[in-house]
């Protein structure tokens, strides 16, 4: 794949563009369903409760199933198993549109999700590669980025949608997307393919970095902290905060703007001083969540905070992705497949303890005391990572391809990191 040594400074390719478009179909697909479980479930014949559980599945199927297909298809090219990956992610969307059975629309969304983690696997490794050293962290900024569009734009039109046409039609439409975002990979993928010279064992091996493992507890923490709040953001904005149920959309907008400028900012200033942008952005998280707890009674300040929870806490996720790729070194597939998992665990532990946290004596301002603890404590793992001497510049060494300039960019000596 080419690189993007020619790139000027600041400027992505456009493949980078390509695959976001792709991540917020995929983005969109996790969490629509949110807004037509009352429908499904009423046309399955299923409680709303049990509906939940095709959230769940998908989860669930991103946590195992990334690792496990990125270890699948590492002998595959990488332009095939992206098409492949949408094209599957394409026919699941079509399944599940087409069954009245909810087992098969269950399987069908374990099926996608198994899809979306072999895309988001591969898709960081080909993003970062064709944007270079110099552009890396904002590649995967400008990818999680798609992800997050998805949460302001594509949840709330397939939610509206689903209210004129049932809730199978944001799945044809889903699956309608998928379909040309294949044929624009197809497309717009580099036709040079990457050889299989990284083995599952040197895969495997590059698992053996503590810094790895510290990269990944931060994505889960700071994830965790944010989505633990958010999951419960509008019971506390409209019963405590004394916000009209009607203004909620729009207060969750704002989260939405906060999240795209956050990864903007991680994607821009992570680049240069990556230890500095997470550990002062994590630190921001945990205390917006803090001043979330007594001041949520002001509907200005909830909003308002709610914003900055947003802005602060997904500065993050670009830069510790972009070390976590970084340093796996020349082995990065198996480890962007688990920092798609550690951030869909985090989503998961942190909202299924605030729900607890909720039903106790702390009630509607639990969820934010938990998020504010868990935010705080992945300071824990990023001071660890600026101690043990991070790279000062999150530089992606990329993964071998049989084009000679990325070959030579991945055989550069990585600098020391001691």
């Amino acid at each position: 794949m080419p690189s993007a040594a020619g790139t000027a400074p600041g400027k992505l390719p456009f493949v980078v563009w390509v695959l976001a478009a792709c991540t917020f179909l995929m983005g969109t697909t996790e969490f629509v369903i949110a807004g037509l479980l009352p429908e499904m479930a009423g046309d399955l014949g299923v409680s709303v409760s049990r509906a939940g559980l095709l959230i769940t599945a998908f989860a669930i199927g991103m946590i195992v199933g990334g690792p496990t297909m990125a270890m699948a298809t590492l002998r595959l090219p990488q332009r095939r198993t992206l098409i492949l990956a949408l094209t599957v992610f394409a026919l699941g969307h079509i399944v599940a549109a087409l069954s009245s059975s909810f087992t098969i629309l269950l399987m069908a969304r374990v099926v996608t999700a198994l899809a979306t983690g072999a895309f988001w696997a591969i898709g960081f490794v080909i993003a970062t590669a064709a944007a270079g050293p110099g552009n890396s962290t904002r590649a995967v900024g400008v990818m999680i980025g798609g992800l997050t569009l998805a949460n302001v734009i594509g949840v709330p039109i397939g939610s509206f949608a689903g209210q004129f046409t049932g809730w199978r039609g944001p799945f044809w439409a889903l699956a309608a997307l998928s379909a040309l975002a294949a044929a624009s990979i197809g497309r717009f993928i580099p036709t040079v393919e990457q050889r299989a010279e990284v083995s599952v064992r040197a895969e495997l091996r590059a698992l053996r970095q503590g810094r790895l493992w510290l990269a990944l507890a931060a994505a889960v923490l700071i994830m965790g902290g944010v989505l633990a709040t958010y999951t419960y953001i509008t019971p506390l904005l409209t019963d405590r905060a004394g916000i009209v149920q009607g203004a909620v959309p729009l207060v969750l907008i704002g989260f939405g703007v906060g999240a795209l400028g956050g990864t903007a900012i991680g994607g821009g200033m992570g680049e240069r001083r990556p230890m500095a942008t997470t550990i002062t952005a994590a630190a921001a998280t945990a205390l917006t969540l803090f001043l979330l707890v007594p001041l949520s009674n002001s509907p200005a300040a909830a909003i308002v905070l709610v914003f900055l929870m947003a802005l602060t806490g997904f500065t993050v996720p670009p830069v510790v992705t972009s070390l976590a790729v970084r340093f796996a070194g020349d082995a990065p597939t198996l480890t962007s497949a688990l920092t798609t998992s550690a951030y869909n665990t985090g989503i998961a532990a942190g909202s299924a303890i605030a729900g607890q946290a909720m039903d106790s004596a702390l009630g509607l301002t639990g969820p934010a005391l938990v998020g504010a603890v868990s935010a705080a404590l992945s300071l824990l793992p990023l001071i660890a990572l600026a101690v043990s001497g991070a790279p000062r510049r999150a530089r992606i060494v990329a993964q071998r391809t049989s084009s000679t300039h990325v070959q030579d960019d991945a055989a550069t000596p990585a600098p020391s990191q001691h």
